[in-house]
Protein backbone atom coordinates (compact mmCIF):
# COMPACT_ATOMS: atom_id res chain seq x y z
CA UNK A 1 0.00 0.00 0.00
CA UNK A 2 2.45 2.45 -1.13
CA UNK A 3 -0.20 4.67 -2.89
CA UNK A 4 -0.93 7.57 -0.91
CA UNK A 5 -4.00 8.55 -3.43
CA UNK A 6 -5.87 5.24 -2.31
CA UNK A 7 -4.70 5.47 1.48
CA UNK A 8 -5.98 9.22 1.27
CA UNK A 9 -9.15 7.87 -0.53
CA UNK A 10 -9.63 5.51 2.38
CA UNK A 11 -9.61 7.61 4.88
CA UNK A 12 -11.64 10.08 3.65
CA UNK A 13 -13.95 7.58 2.97
CA UNK A 14 -14.37 5.82 6.59
CA UNK A 15 -14.45 9.33 8.30
CA UNK A 16 -17.34 10.31 6.37
CA UNK A 17 -18.58 6.89 6.83
CA UNK A 18 -18.73 7.58 10.88
CA UNK A 19 -19.69 11.38 10.53
CA UNK A 20 -22.96 10.24 8.74
CA UNK A 21 -23.93 7.41 10.91
CA UNK A 22 -23.38 9.84 13.98
CA UNK A 23 -25.82 12.63 11.88
CA UNK A 24 -28.50 9.87 10.96
CA UNK A 25 -28.27 7.70 13.86
CA UNK A 26 -32.39 8.22 15.00
CA UNK A 27 -33.16 7.70 10.97
CA UNK A 28 -31.29 4.02 10.71
CA UNK A 29 -32.86 0.70 11.49
CA UNK A 30 -31.62 -0.91 14.81
CA UNK A 31 -30.52 -3.74 13.10
CA UNK A 32 -28.62 -2.01 9.85
CA UNK A 33 -27.03 0.77 12.44
CA UNK A 34 -25.08 -1.95 14.53
CA UNK A 35 -23.81 -4.06 11.44
CA UNK A 36 -23.05 0.04 9.95
CA UNK A 37 -21.31 0.68 13.43
CA UNK A 38 -19.46 -2.51 13.59
CA UNK A 39 -18.52 -1.53 9.94
CA UNK A 40 -17.19 2.38 10.74
CA UNK A 41 -14.71 1.48 13.72
CA UNK A 42 -12.93 -1.09 11.82
CA UNK A 43 -12.95 1.15 8.71
CA UNK A 44 -11.56 4.30 11.31
CA UNK A 45 -9.42 1.60 13.13
CA UNK A 46 -7.53 0.94 9.76
CA UNK A 47 -7.91 4.03 8.31
CA UNK A 48 -5.69 5.12 11.80
CA UNK A 49 -3.46 2.27 11.50
CA UNK A 50 -2.86 3.35 7.39
CA UNK A 51 -2.19 7.17 8.50
CA UNK A 52 0.59 6.13 11.38
CA UNK A 53 2.24 3.82 8.70
CA UNK A 54 2.58 6.48 6.43
CA UNK A 55 4.00 8.93 8.59
CA UNK A 56 6.58 6.22 9.88
CA UNK A 57 7.14 6.12 5.92
CA UNK A 58 7.59 9.51 5.48
CA UNK A 59 9.93 9.34 8.48
CA UNK A 60 12.71 7.05 6.32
Amino acid sequence: MTDSGSILTFVIVSFCLAIILIMKKDSLPVQMKRYLALLAIVMVSISFVLILLSFFRAGT
